[in-house]
């Protein structure tokens, strides 16, 4: 993967030039692709999500915001300690070493930050992995069964295998399609000696989402039973193969 930085005052825009040969600040403005009927969906919530046909093929652009109670303090504004450290770099980055690695993730093809004083705002774009659908979505629709927990283990085990820590491992941040599963949302994601105490917190993670979600509604034993443990073991089986 090539990368190119562009600079226009405090704005830096990394792109990977075998995606497309140029990126400006216009492919960071969702009024710009809706200008072009080229913005299919746009969502508010804490990421500020956007469907957006480019040169690129379709993507999804995505604004960095914070959560929880600092976000009524901080919205979408970081502290600046330095470009190699913004949060959008470090996915951008990151999700570079997942593509090299072979592993199931978004194919990343630009990032920027806005500097402004002692803050930033930073600005995601990835491919978008068409005809999928959140695993959050597949359980509520009543499709998880000891299969799909199966592959969701798997998926697991070779991120971990791997080192690659994910920070919000959920439900929402795990993606089907007819062919394959991946795993998205690297914000806050690195690279970890596969130590079993990470791993394990990880994991229980997903557990406490899929519960959330309504995963036990059958009973604690019996989700145990049917999904979690198989998940588990198929999770021990890839990781340690």
């Amino acid at each position: 993967m090539q990368e190119r930085t562009h600079k226009d005052t405090a704005d830096v825009i990394l792109f990977d030039a075998d995606v497309s040969p140029d990126v400006d600040n216009n492919w960071f403005l969702p009024d710009y692709w809706r200008a072009r009927a080229a913005l299919h969906e746009q969502a508010g919530g804490r990421g500020g999500v956007a469907v957006i046909d480019t040169p690129a093929g379709e993507c999804v652009l995505r604004h960095y915001r914070r959560g929880g109670m600092v976000a009524a303090l901080m919205g979408d504004r970081y502290l600046w300690t330095g470009a190699d450290r913004t949060r959008a770099f470090a996915e951008f980055r990151l999700l570079g070493e997942i593509a090299r690695l072979g592993l199931p993730g978004p194919k990343v093809v630009a990032t920027r930050y806005r500097r402004r004083g002692l803050y930033y705002t930073a600005d995601l774009i990835t491919r978008r992995i068409a005809d999928a659908w959140t695993l959050a979505e597949w359980l509520v629709a009543g499709h998880l069964n000891v299969a799909l927990a199966d592959k969701v283990g798997e998926l697991i085990a070779q991120f971990h295998r791997a080192g690659i820590w994910h920070a919000d491992l959920n439900v929402h941040n795990i993606l089907l399609t007819a062919e394959q599963l991946y795993l998205i949302d690297f914000d806050r994601g690195e690279f970890r000696q596969p130590a079993k105490a990470w791993r394990l917190s990880n994991l229980q993670r997903l557990r406490r989402s899929l519960v959330k979600l309504g995963a036990a509604k059958q009973g604690d034993a019996a989700f145990e039973q049917a999904l979690w443990q198989p998940l588990i073991q198929a999770y021990e089986r890839t990781f340690s193969a």
